[in-house]
């Protein structure tokens, strides 16, 4: 299957990335960008009265069901609710169960949920954007200089602990004390504020500040401030031992087996929650509505127009539409 380019900025993990040619070899453990906005699929089928071409997308799924292009699952919102939901490819695994209560892992759509609880205290005045990461770590890299709002933007300079030379080091357990030394290690790639580039160590730094300001860990502050406030049953990040969640396969040799994930364990307030895909529309849509954060708010998340980057937001262009929300990716997920 193809994706636009764009979705592929927040390949975060993979070494190499995975060109949208080889995709189909990968499960698509969660199919959804959410978004401010959803265009209509299909242009000759005829529209159910929620404007959704339920048909046309049955068709594509089917496709990439019967051709083994992904497993996953599908749930498009209009209006506040949900007007199409749909699971493909689970039958061809033998003894593996998956309901419309199956979460999947949401990757670093987890960061944009780690943006709105560092915004969340923004506007308490428990934290503030120009605060240093001296104020809280002064030991790593360029501290002084490094603010809050840097590190929402991806413009602090800071690398991408995941990747160790030159691979993916995170698939087994580590100790916060050794993910930080190599945070450490790595530095800064450029003067902070003069260039953006995805850092997923300023994100770990940042659930941190969350952490040390909350005065609890994070899978709790998610849990309270976020799953409890918009009664989300399937949304939690790792730490909180959820069950009932998707593995990761791939499709090799004319058959589906389980690999290998991260620990996710080592990127909490990364990429380490897992959610249902209506339970992230469910949050996506109380984001857009004023219901988490200011409206004020949600505009200094959101990047500027043709930026493409904001604090927490990302901006997708796909044809005349621009979308506004995050994606994900780990080694088994998309």
């Amino acid at each position: 299957m193809t994706m636009p380019a764009t979705w592929k900025v927040d390949l975060d993990f993979r070494l190499p990335k995975i060109a949208a040619s080889a995709m189909k070899k990968w499960v698509v453990g969660l199919l959804l960008l959410p978004v401010l906005m959803l265009p209509s699929v299909g242009r000759s089928a005829e529209a159910s009265p929620q404007g959704i071409h339920a048909a046309v997308l049955d068709e594509y799924l089917d496709q990439v069901e019967n051709g083994n292009g992904g497993l996953g699952s599908v749930s498009i919102f209009r209006g506040g609710r949900e007007v199409y939901q749909r699971r493909f490819g689970q039958k061809h695994l033998s003894g593996v169960q998956a309901d419309a209560d199956t979460r999947y892992q949401i990757a670093s759509v987890t960061k944009m949920v780690t943006a709105i609880l560092a915004f969340k205290l923004i506007e308490q005045g428990r934290l503030g954007l120009d605060d240093t990461l001296a104020d809280f770590h002064p030991e790593m890299p360029a501290a002084a200089q490094i603010s809050v709002r840097q590190m929402l933007a991806h413009s602090s300079g800071l690398g991408n602990f995941a990747i160790k030379d030159g691979s993916v080091w995170i698939v087994d357990a580590l100790e916060p004390p050794a993910i930080l030394a190599e945070i450490r290690r790595q530095g800064v790639a450029f003067a902070p504020g003069t260039r953006v580039a995805y850092s997923n160590s300023a994100y770990y730094l940042l659930r941190m500040i969350l952490e040390d300001t909350y005065g609890r860990p994070y899978h709790e502050i998610v849990e309270q401030e976020i799953a409890r406030q918009l009664q989300l049953a399937h949304f939690a990040s790792v730490k909180a031992n959820h069950a009932d969640t998707f593995r990761s396969y791939a499709f090799a040799d004319g058959a589906w087996g389980e690999i290998k994930e991260v620990d996710f364990n080592n990127v909490v307030g990364v990429g380490d929650i897992a959610s249902t895909p209506s339970d992230l529309n469910r949050l996506i849509v109380a984001l857009f509505n004023g219901e988490l954060v200011r409206k004020e708010t949600l505009a200094l998340m959101a990047p500027a127009p043709g930026k493409g980057w904001g604090m927490g937001l990302a901006e997708f262009v796909y044809g005349e539409n621009t979308f506004l929300g995050h994606g994900g990716d780990v080694i088994g997920a998309h």
